[in-house]
């Protein structure tokens, strides 16, 4: 299948997008992160440590400007491939409003870098 054919079939569109993460674990445990896409329900970040499937955890995102703290579950993970990096897709659980404002804020953004119609890029069409 390709790319784009998989991109049309998203409820959620995804775009790159590299911040600064940090995860805790419930036990409190910190675990450096990065992000590399953002949609508006998740996002997938690349770790050192492996983070098991189904783990809750709280995310902090920092774009260098904007910080968003979140809750999230780990959806599933995938292996550096001998690199010692791990990617993990990561559901955003409950979200206030101001926690929907910075996701819709930075993809928003993200939509308007992509050269995107901003009107096709609404945050109602982002986010269904």
């Amino acid at each position: 299948m390709t790319e784009a054919a998989y991109a049309v079939k998203r409820a959620h569109p995804r775009f790159s997008f590299f911040a600064e993460a940090e995860v805790t674990l419930r036990d409190g445990t910190g675990v450096r992160a990065q992000t590399a896409e953002l949609s508006s329900r998740g996002c997938y970040i690349d770790t050192l440590e492996p983070i098991p499937v189904r783990t809750k955890l709280r995310l902090r995102i920092c774009d260098g400007t904007n910080t968003c703290v979140l809750h999230g579950k780990v959806l599933y993970i995938h292996s550096g491939g001998g690199f010692g990096v791990f990617g993990m897709g990561v559901l955003f659980e409950e979200m206030g409003a101001e926690q929907h404002s910075a996701i819709e804020g930075w993809l928003r953004d993200l939509a308007g870098r992509a050269g995107k119609d901003p009107r096709k890029n609404s945050v109602s069409q982002i986010k269904g």
